[in-house]
């Protein structure tokens, strides 16, 4: 827990990595490994030697994890301590809806991956989007969504901390650090290199500057929309229009990622599919690695399940043309 009070360096050179890589004016479009958000390893990550709430039912002993975790949420958002009631920004839910029906809203949706024989998996979606899997071999499908709901309330239980809300004080920390990791990461030490690193920086604070009064979890959700207009091009294809990052932060931090961004996006991959044969085969193929590694590992995993929803949803669109 040593690492709760400040972000360490390898998570904020994953940040900047990301935000320079999406910002800086030479960059393309790169569609490689989950870049990582500004907490990526502050996640409670499980322990796998800890039982996961099997026999749940027994009386005083075992808290019901799947019935714990809905409780919390729909406490959370009925007393307005979730953070959005407040500010102007939807919660990124996975369905598109937004403020409205607080205890619609607050509904956590599982999602059972179909198989015939164990082990079982089961993915859970919290409110604002941040999505967890289940993290052991399930010989269940129960156990599969005991698995899921257990890491999903440990990581929605430590958000609650003090210290995982972003304030003044940890935006000027996080970025006087982000520069000095920046910095000292470049190799070339060009004048160029360093306009994009400052590009970078300077696009991460105006992100956590967005986000200010939020929790982690909650700019962590702001950022998988980031990460996936990155890896889709679509940050570039905005330079290239000349928006300024501020425009582009300001429109898609608002932005819900609901069904219509997820076709478009799939229609840009259709396009590079049509250009180069194989392309979507190999991204898929990419997205449900780094999928599985996450799930394992007990981390936040919407930006590669994302990936490959719109992937297989291009394969569809692909499927339709033929």
């Amino acid at each position: 827990m040593s690492s709760v009070n400040t972000m360490n360096n390898l998570e904020l050179r994953e940040a900047v990595k990301a935000v320079v890589r999406s910002f800086a004016s030479s960059s393309g479009r790169s569609s490689g490994s989950n870049y990582g958000s500004p907490h990526h390893h502050h996640h409670m990550h499980a322990s796998h030697g800890h039982g996961s709430g099997h026999g749940h039912h027994h009386a005083g002993n075992r808290v019901n994890v799947v019935e714990a975790l809905q409780e919390f949420w729909t406490l959370k958002y009925s007393s307005g301590r979730d953070g959005d009631a407040n500010t102007s920004q939807p919660p990124n839910s996975p369905n598109g809806t937004t403020n409205g029906d607080s205890s619609r809203n607050a509904c956590v949706i599982y999602e059972s991956v179909p198989s015939q024989s164990p082990p079982y998996t089961c993915y859970v979606t919290l409110p604002g989007g941040s999505c967890f899997g289940s993290f052991q071999k399930c010989p269940t499908k129960a156990e599969a969504r005991r698995s899921a709901a257990k890491i999903a309330l440990m990581n929605s239980l430590f958000n609650e901390h003090p210290s995982r809300r972003i304030t003044d004080e940890f935006i000027g920390q996080a970025v006087g650090d982000a520069a000095a990791t920046a910095s000292g990461g470049g190799a070339s030490g060009s004048s160029t290199a360093s306009d994009d690193v400052s590009a970078g920086v300077e696009a991460f604070r105006v992100m956590l500057n967005t986000a200010k009064g939020r929790t982690m979890l909650e700019f962590q959700e702001m950022m998988t929309v980031f990460q996936l207009l990155h890896w889709n091009g679509s940050l570039r294809a905005m330079r290239e229009r000349q928006c300024s990052k501020q425009e582009v932060i300001a429109h898609y931090s608002r932005r819900t990622l609901d069904d219509t961004m997820r076709r478009q996006m799939a229609l840009d991959w259709v396009a590079r599919e049509e250009l180069a044969p194989g392309t979507i085969h190999r991204e898929l193929v990419q997205a449900e690695g780094e999928l599985e590694e996450a799930r394992s590992l007990g981390r936040e995993l919407r930006f590669p399940k994302e990936k490959r929803e719109i992937l297989i949803l291009a394969q569809g669109q692909l499927t339709c043309l033929a």
